[in-house]
C-alpha cells in the first residue's frame, strides 16, 4: 500500500524546488496522488474493505484541501501540476 523509497524521492525530485522540499504542496500532493491510485485498485479488488474505502475518502478530501490551497496562491503552478498529474479530466 504505502510508496516506496525510490518513489517518493523521485516525486520530490520532479515536483519539488530542491531534493529535500518534502513540504510544498505540489510534492504533498503527488504523493497523495499515487496513495489514492494504489488506494483504488485496492478497493476494487476487495469490495467489502470499508476502512479502506474511508482511509481512501480522506486522502481525497486532504488533496482537495491542498488543491484549493495551491489554485487560491499560484493559479499557473496550479494549472501545471493538474495537467502534470493527469487530474480534473
Amino acid at each position: 500500500m504505502a510508496l516506496n523509497k525510490d518513489e517518493v524521492v523521485s516525486l520530490v525530485v520532479k515536483f519539488g524546488k530542491n531534493d529535500k522540499d518534502t513540504g510544498a504542496p505540489e510534492v504533498q500532493i503527488a504523493l497523495l496522488t499515487e496513495r489514492i491510485k494504489t488506494l483504488t485498485e485496492h478497493c476494487k479488488q476487495f469490495k467489502k474493505d470499508r476502512s479502506g474505502k474511508r482511509g481512501l475518502l480522506i486522502l481525497v478530501g486532504k488533496r482537495r484541501r491542498l488543491l484549493k490551497y495551491i489554485q487560491n496562491t499560484n493559479l499557473e503552478g496550479y494549472r501545471s501540476l493538474i495537467k502534470e498529474l493527469g487530474l480534473r479530466k
